[in-house]
């Protein structure tokens, strides 16, 4: 019988450096071969956004402007019409190719068919999350969205989710921002990194003024951030709220439009991400009531079908904007299929209607909650809310619409 060889320290170090070795080829070569992927799912969207994607046909769209202080404006003496979109979730992985295609292709029907004079994305318009798309580089997802956007011809803005850039996003919120205000460009793209001496990137004002110079509505962009310090990478779901010093800019701002307006305070909308605590509370109040309507909260419209995750703290804004005296709606997302709306002590909480194929299992066979809200804002400042389904006959896409189950429309 032969004796066994006694491996020494040295011969050991060498078969597990093999090993390691090995496996880092190994993970090398499906970097690459996912990359590759990627990048060719990448190239063929853009193609689509290139070849297939038209300019929207407006008959007289309104150009905007810039103020004395550097905000966006529009002047019309007509309706104002803003199409509200949430979560449209654009990946751009190797994972992600066919459903990115199809959130392109949703939103390309709904813009062609209404002619918004603005498009409001309310955050997580990007998901580049490793085990869902198969990348990290959100950089690539906003050059996508930023293509189409602009081939659409429609002036557009954001804010920003949790999901659009996240601690594990190859680009932070500093870089995305600078590449969505290249105003040479993206001309249409109408997002500003905003104010300094506010939490957060991409706190601006876009304001409606008619031909006299009166602002009529003030729309208010707040970026809801994404996580506590305490949750990293988002782990716990423990999602941040907007800042007190975020509210302190939104209060001042109203006072310099109301000095503007010969001190008549203007009509506003606030657009956020992450939906208010009230929004939570408001809900379970409704509901302990036998889903009747109670003092402060009084039902809309559309139905709650996931739990509402609002942020782990309040600082206070809704009872800014109801202190203000001038903010009629609050319009959110980040929870995919909820759509509803209700009055809380006379603020409207909204709701927006998703776009997301990819950030839930199983969602892109479901219909009941993907479309958009027409906000249509009058000169007197009044608004008025439409809620379209992307499966109606009006939306007419590029590619046939897939079969999916309608719950409801």
């Amino acid at each position: 019988m032969k004796n066994k060889v006694k491996k020494t320290g040295k011969q050991k170090f060498k078969k597990f450096l093999k090993i390691f070795i090995s496996i880092i080829a190994v993970l090398a070569i499906i970097i690459c071969v996912a990359g590759s992927i990627a990048y060719a799912g990448y190239k063929k969207n853009m193609e689509f956004v290139s070849e297939k994607i038209e300019k929207v046909n407006y008959e007289n769209q309104l150009v905007p402007s810039v103020d004395k202080d550097g905000n966006f404006e529009f002047v019309t003496d007509r309706d104002f019409r803003i199409m509200d979109m949430t979560d449209v979730h654009i990946g751009t992985g190797f994972m992600s190719i066919k459903k990115d295609n199809m959130a392109l292709n949703a939103v390309a029907a709904m813009v062609a068919a209404e002619k918004p004079d603005l498009v409001v994305l309310t955050g997580d318009t990007l998901f580049s999350f490793p085990h869902v798309a198969g990348t990290i580089d959100n950089k690539t997802s906003a050059t996508l969205v930023a293509e189409f956007m602009e081939k659409l011809g429609v002036y557009w803005c954001l804010v920003y989710g949790n999901h659009d850039t996240e601690d594990f996003s190859l680009f932070n919120r500093e870089e995305i921002s600078a590449l969505y205000e290249n105003r040479e460009r993206y001309p249409h793209c109408l997002f500003s990194t905003g104010t300094d001496s506010a939490d957060g990137c991409g706190n601006y004002v876009i304001n409606v003024k008619n031909s006299l110079g009166k602002i009529t509505q003030s729309l208010f962009m707040l970026d809801s951030h994404s996580y506590i310090p305490e949750d990293f990478w988002g782990f716990m779901s423990k999602y941040d709220c907007v800042h007190k010093n975020q509210i302190e800019w939104y209060q001042n701002e109203l006072k310099s439009f109301t000095q503007q307006n010969g001190g008549e305070t203007p009509k506003s909308l606030v657009f956020i991400h992450i939906p208010p605590v009230e929004m939570r509370d408001a809900l379970d109040e409704y509901e302990k009531n036998g889903n009747k309507d109670t003092t402060d909260v009084k039902y809309i419209w559309g139905e709650k079908r996931e739990n509402v995750c609002s942020g782990e703290q309040n600082e206070g804004l809704v009872d800014a904007c109801l202190n203000s005296k001038s903010t009629q709606a609050i319009f959110f997302g980040h929870d995919h299929i909820n759509n509803i709306e209700i009055d809380y002590k006379g603020i409207r909480l909204c709701y927006g209607n998703s776009i997301d194929y990819l950030a839930y299992s199983g969602i892109d066979k479901q219909g009941v909650q993907r479309g958009c809200k027409i906000i249509s804002v009058s000169p007197d400042g009044s608004f008025d809310i439409s809620r379209e389904n992307y499966y109606q006959d009006k939306y007419v896409p590029v590619v046939a619409k897939e079969a999916v189950t309608m719950e409801a429309k």
